[in-house]
């Protein structure tokens, strides 16, 4: 083990060790993040909102450097009230915004009891459901595809072609799967790490381990590595 990892490892494990639920471990995005938030990272732990709203920061943060598509995230609240309230309960909330104006919008949706991404390509005009227990969302990617119709029409006046566009549910050979019923977070996370980098999802249910831990670093350091 070279230093440097040995170095993170040990704050890993202070990370999840010591000190209070509610020391505050970081602040960035308009969040905190907590020490009781940070130990949903732990082995088996259900990544909560905080964290994922995080992470898709770091994401966006990263998006804005050379050489990287430019990314927007919705939060993990989003979908649940676009799909009670319909656009216009969530127009506000790309006010000074074009989303438009990206190439890759990540959409983590909380389901319940599991997390799943939905991403829009605005470069390929494809609307993909990534779910980590196989499960398909074409009814999800309709209602954002809705959504983009009216975001555009009332944003931008222009008006979408909907059968321009492609909409996908990927299937259980196209993507990893979890082999546990607590990994789907860390799953929506790394499906959009690698999609914000344009790179092939090439991971397994075998790195969520060392995923969780890299995440905690991340997280506290407000840097992906």
């Amino acid at each position: 083990l070279n230093p440097l990892f040995q170095a993170m490892e040990s704050e890993v494990s202070a990370a999840f060790d010591s000190g209070e639920p509610e020391d505050i471990l970081s602040r960035a995005f308009k969040l905190t993040v907590t020490r009781e938030d940070i130990c949903t990272l732990q082995p088996r732990g259900w990544l909560n909102d905080r964290i994922m709203n995080f992470y898709m920061g770091l994401l966006v943060e990263r998006s804005k450097k050379e050489g990287y598509p430019a990314v927007y995230a919705f939060n993990t609240f989003f979908y649940s009230k676009l799909s009670s309230a319909s656009h216009k309960g969530v127009k506000k909330w790309t006010k000074g915004v074009d989303i438009f104006e990206h190439d890759v919008i990540l959409v983590p949706i909380h389901l319940r009891i599991h997390w799943t991404l939905l991403v829009i390509d605005l470069r390929e005009k494809a609307i993909k459901y990534f779910d980590s227990l196989g499960q398909k969302g074409d009814h999800i990617c309709k209602t954002v595809l809705k959504y983009l119709e009216e975001e555009s029409r009332e944003k931008r006046n222009i008006e979408l072609t909907a059968s321009e566009w492609t909409l996908h549910s990927m299937g259980t050979e196209e993507i990893p799967q979890q082999n546990n019923g607590s990994d789907c977070g860390v799953f929506v996370c790394k499906f959009a790490d690698f999609i914000s980098r344009d790179k092939p999802i090439i991971f397994t249910t075998e790195h969520m381990p060392y995923f969780r831990r890299k995440m905690v670093w991340e997280i506290i350091h407000q840097q992906l590595l």
